[in-house]
């Protein structure tokens, strides 16, 4: 059954570690609730109640908008694989941007992508684990590199020009901070 802890311990950033995907979760105060695959090298474990995750350009932004609102995020990782368990860090986030100061520190501990947008910074107050056994195997096949194409296809300019059409405000209408936190503020 399910159990708490205060931090995140040595065999669940060895579990965290281990998988090839992990699903974000947020919120705004009214509107739709957004859950979100991740992939890819894109978070790191930096200590017992931190945790350090790179977002890359998507269709959409809700991630960004509803951190904006209310500042609560669940990252969750199933084992697939091998062990059963699910494992769920309940926290706070916050957002830096490429005009933030900590950038260049933050990102630069992922590889380089043409379509980095935001980097979350979150601090984990309580992490639960589960027992997963309804969890289906899945055997790992690969990462895509669909997205890498993209960004390199359409550039810097093409990419800011995407974040501008597309990633400005959440499905709700919620700003995102996309265009003033990476590009400057709209003229």
């Amino acid at each position: 059954m399910a159990k708490q802890f205060a931090t995140i311990e040595d065999d669940h950033r060895r579990f965290i570690e281990a998988q090839h995907i992990f699903f974000t979760g947020t919120a705004g105060p009214d509107g739709y609730v957004n859950v979100s695959p991740k992939g890819m090298d894109a978070l790191r474990v930096m200590g017992p109640n931190r945790i350090v995750w790179r977002n890359l350009t998507g269709s959409g932004n809700e991630t960004a908008g509803h951190l904006n609102l209310i500042n609560r995020i669940t990252l969750m990782w199933c084992g697939f694989e091998k062990r059963p368990l699910i494992l769920r860090c309940y926290g706070t986030a916050r957002t830096v941007h490429r005009r933030d100061s900590d950038w260049d520190e933050l990102n630069g501990m992922f590889p380089e992508e043409m379509g980095a947008r935001q980097v979350y910074d979150v601090t984990v107050d309580l992490v639960q684990t589960s027992c997963g056994y309804a969890v289906p195997y899945m055997d790992y096949a690969g990462e895509r590199d669909t997205l890498q194409k993209w960004g390199e296809s359409k550039g810097a300019d093409g990419v800011r020009d995407y974040w501008v059409e597309k990633n400005t405000v959440t499905l709700d209408g919620a700003p995102t901070g996309v265009v003033e936190g990476n590009i400057g503020p709209a003229e």
